[in-house]
């Protein structure tokens, strides 16, 4: 995968819904284009969660993918994104995990977390992905103890501010090889990297979503990436979706 130039705005509601908005309305976009902004008013996570990015001080931008991957193999697509990006804050000097399916954790806080978002538009039988990813950059300690699940920056981390753009040209120069690997083998390529980057491997968790969640010790996964959970009864679940804890 090739990544195009990165397009900043100043202001943006969300570049993932800007991004849904083009496509829906017609608008050539070509495979690796990346939209960017110093600031988005009304960014969201999984299950509509609000993450909003303040000027200078986060990353948030998305850039679109086109691929022949089913539904059950796009599941995956996060978690290719999310090691190509810890690979990337390790150049950092930190030593960054994941956490299923698509945050990224420094010493047990999140520093960022990735939405994967399917258009209704197909071309040449080919899904159109939109592929959000926030980061924490200059994060105060002040503004990290304020949120309601502990949460990190690069500044916290490292005592230094970055420049926004800086951190995202770093990025986009470690996705490529993931999501290529990740379109060559699916997930059964980059299993063993994610299962050494995963923090709650071997560990007892819930997962699910709702009243629907599911207590068991985390055996690893699947061939599409699902979890596969070890009940106390000693039979191993499949589960596609909902929060770890």
């Amino acid at each position: 995968m090739k990544f195009l130039d990165p397009e900043w705005h100043d202001k943006l509601s969300s570049t993932n819904t800007v991004l849904l908005e083009w496509l829906k309305d017609g608008v050539a976009i070509p495979n690796g284009f990346v939209l960017a902004a110093v600031e988005q008013t009304a960014g969201h996570g999984r299950y509509n969660r609000h993450w909003i990015s303040q000027p200078g001080r986060d990353l948030a931008f998305s850039f679109l993918l086109y691929t022949k991957h089913d539904i059950s193999g796009i599941a995956s697509l996060p978690m290719a994104v999310a090691l190509g990006v810890a690979s990337a804050l390790d150049t950092f000097g930190m030593v960054t995990q994941t956490k299923w399916p698509n945050d990224l954790l420094v010493r047990e806080s999140r520093i960022g977390g990735i939405l994967c978002q399917k258009s209704n538009i197909r071309y040449a039988q080919e899904y159109a992905i939109i592929v959000g990813i926030g980061i924490n950059v200059n994060m105060q300690e002040t503004d990290a103890a304020s949120m309601d699940k502990p949460a990190t920056s690069l500044r916290i981390e490292t005592g230094k501010m970055y420049p926004i753009k800086e951190v995202l040209e770093i990025i986009l120069e470690m996705l490529p090889h993931w999501i290529d690997r990740w379109e060559e083998g699916g997930f059964p390529s980059i299993r063993e990297d994610w299962i050494a980057r995963c923090y709650h491997m071997g560990k007892q968790i819930t997962v699910g979503e709702g009243k629907d969640l599911k207590s068991g010790i985390l055996e690893g996964f699947g061939n599409k990436g699902q979890i596969l959970l070890r009940g106390d009864d000693g039979d191993i679940r499949d589960v596609w979706v909902g929060d770890v804890e």
